[in-house]
């Protein structure tokens, strides 16, 4: 067994106290809580798997020959650095990003995302995420995956992790008369994109009756983007980060962790 997966077997008693910050790559023995609600949100990108699926997934159209290539990398690849940046435009990079998925219709495109799995996702699947999400699941903790990509993309993908909770960007539908009932390439209702993960969060809460004095709430990511639901848990995990996450994580004492090498 590596050293790397030798610690994520040990992710249980690695886990920051909850409700308590844990010093930068430091090992802290689990408090108890008498809260009755823990739960484990997961970002999805570079958190979970070490790819964007959403950029994957306009990749594989590009192979598919859905869309222009030249054009439509081009496009992508300015979109990616915008939301790297954090100045993506979440409604504009939608409608790009689905264009393709709403003109070749329901059948054809859930027969594409499977390929899209069996090609590219599961191959990017790696061990000790798995690992880490079974460990949350088997301390009873509620698991949820709450990503900026749209729910066509992820659905599939946190099945595979086996995920039932998806807090993801929710597309809407053609519901007209002699409409086709397929995904039009618009938003419904908040993006879980930057400030909106912690909106989609609440709602979330809501709906179980919940909220967020009642519940611990560890949350892992990779992304500055995903600084206000970071902020707003119980425990942050920056997760395989980026440079300016990693930075802050160290300043602010939060956990780091990399999953990937």
């Amino acid at each position: 067994m590596t050293e790397k997966k030798k610690a994520t077997a040990n992710l249980s008693a690695d886990r920051p106290p909850l409700g308590a910050r844990a010093p930068s790559g430091g090992s802290v023995v689990r408090a108890a809580t008498s809260v009755g609600v823990n739960i484990a949100l997961f970002d999805l990108d570079h958190t979970l798997i070490p790819i964007d699926s959403d950029y994957a997934w306009g990749e594989f159209t590009i192979q598919r020959g859905w869309v222009d290539p030249v054009a439509f990398k081009r496009q992508n690849d300015a979109f990616y650095a915008q939301y790297q940046a954090g100045t993506l435009d979440v409604h504009d990079y939608v409608r790009f990003a689905t264009e393709a998925v709403c003109k070749h219709g329901a059948t054809e495109s859930i027969a594409a995302h499977a390929d899209f799995m069996r090609a590219t996702v599961q191959k990017a699947i790696q061990p000790q995420a798995l690992e880490l999400v079974r460990q949350h699941q088997q301390a009873g903790d509620v698991v949820a995956i709450v990503t900026a990509t749209n729910e066509f993309v992820t659905r599939p993908i946190a099945q595979a992790f086996g995920v039932d909770e998806l807090i993801a960007v929710e597309l809407e539908r053609d519901g007209s008369v002699g409409g086709t009932g397929w995904f039009t390439g618009g938003i419904r209702g908040v993006p879980s994109f930057r400030e909106g993960k912690v909106t989609r969060v609440e709602q979330w809460l809501k709906m179980r009756g919940l909220d967020w004095e009642g519940v611990q709430i560890t949350f892992y990511s990779d992304s500055m983007n995903d600084l206000p639901l970071l902020e707003r848990a119980n425990v942050a995990v920056a997760t395989n980060p980026d440079a300016r996450l990693r930075a802050l994580a160290r300043e602010r004492g939060w956990r780091i962790l990399d999953l990937f090498s």
